[in-house]
């Protein structure tokens, strides 16, 4: 892939893992120096990232840009975040796919190569390697050095079998992906990664893939849908604003699906449709508390003349979460594309 640079590494201690991803993230954060930017008690008083997120608070830091050239992008997600809601996002994702993905791969001779692209923290692979069998060796794509050591270090060493698995990162733009990149792939994924691409960007995807003949699993996409109990007369306009926040600079947002549904049938593939939604209760209160920031903080900062009326409604939704009396529904939408194989079947 062009700007890449390729870095390989065998699995992870025994300690490593989801169990030492807070391990991890300290050794890493000590080796790249700390960064990271204030933020206000509310969110609203900075620039906040596109995605259902919160913004960075002290000592924490958000990720790079997803592309080379063109304006700086806003920093997205800080590998804090990426660990709140790793829990979440295990829980969401849709077993019918995974069980259709099974059968494919099985077709498959040898052991299988997975390309996980703007991979973050790796959650990708510590949830989905444990589940297939064979050997596996995964390829980590992502635009941040810092994250890439991160998914690197705490990637699983087994599959479900009991086989080997191993690991490479590549630091590159995922909007240049080229089917020569993915030569030899078995499988790409990706977790909610769809909503930040262009319409241009989603269809040198679906080439990519398809051109490979590789299947692509891309989960946890936002469907523009959130339900919040009990409801509140604020919380369909902070929705609507939220999702056009998310459109701008041409980003898909919650179209983000349907765009790429749409790319991978025009080039042969079946697509097959899951939801995924977070389900969020009293006891996922950190993650609600750190989401609602990110989600009212977009939408003041997409319509600036609701800051007053959501500054009020944020602190009403934070004291309710804290009362262990906020419960969310936040939907996603998995989406699994399989290329035509060579002899016409899907």
């Amino acid at each position: 892939m062009r700007g890449s640079e390729t870095v390989r590494s065998g699995p992870v201690p025994a300690e490593a893992g989801a169990s030492g991803v807070e391990r991890v993230a300290e050794e890493a954060r000590a080796a790249d120096g700390p960064r990271g930017e204030a933020a206000g008690a509310d969110g609203a008083c900075v620039p906040v990232i596109a995605g259902a997120g919160p913004v960075t608070r002290p000592g924490e830091r958000a990720t790079v840009r997803l592309r080379d050239g063109g304006p700086e992008e806003p920093p997205r997600y800080a590998p804090e975040w990426l660990q709140l809601r790793e829990g979440a996002d295990a829980a969401a994702r849709a077993q019918g796919l995974l069980d259709v993905l099974r059968a494919r791969l099985a077709e498959l001779p040898g052991g299988l190569v997975v390309h996980d692209l703007g991979c973050g923290t790796g959650s990708m692979g510590r949830w989905l390697a444990p589940r297939l069998d064979g050997a596996q060796h995964w390829v980590l794509h992502d635009r941040d050095p810092y994250l890439l050591h991160f998914a690197a270090v705490a990637s699983p060493r087994s599959a479900a079998d009991g086989s080997h698995v191993t690991v490479e990162t590549r630091r590159g733009d995922v909007a240049r992906l080229t089917p020569d990149a993915l030569a030899g792939a078995s499988l790409v994924t990706a977790s909610a990664l769809l909503d930040v691409l262009t319409h241009e960007e989603v269809a040198t995807l679906a080439d990519a893939c398809t051109g490979a003949d590789c299947p692509a699993l891309l989960t946890l996409s936002v469907a523009g849908r959130v339900e919040l109990t009990p409801a509140d007369p604020l919380d369909t306009e902070i929705a609507e604003a939220f999702n056009a926040h998310q459109r701008r600079d041409g980003l898909l947002g919650p179209d983000a699906v349907t765009e790429a549904c749409e790319a991978f049938a025009a080039r042969g593939a079946t697509v097959r449709l899951n939801p995924s939604p977070w389900r969020l209760g009293p006891e996922d209160s950190a993650l609600i508390e750190q989401w609602l920031r990110g989600w009212v903080g977009a939408a003041v900062e997409q319509r600036p003349e609701l800051r007053e009326r959501a500054e009020s409604y944020l602190q009403a939704r934070l004291a309710a979460c804290a009362a262990g009396e906020l419960q969310a529904v936040i939907h996603h939408t998995d989406l699994l594309a399989l290329p035509r194989t060579t002899d016409g079947a899907s």
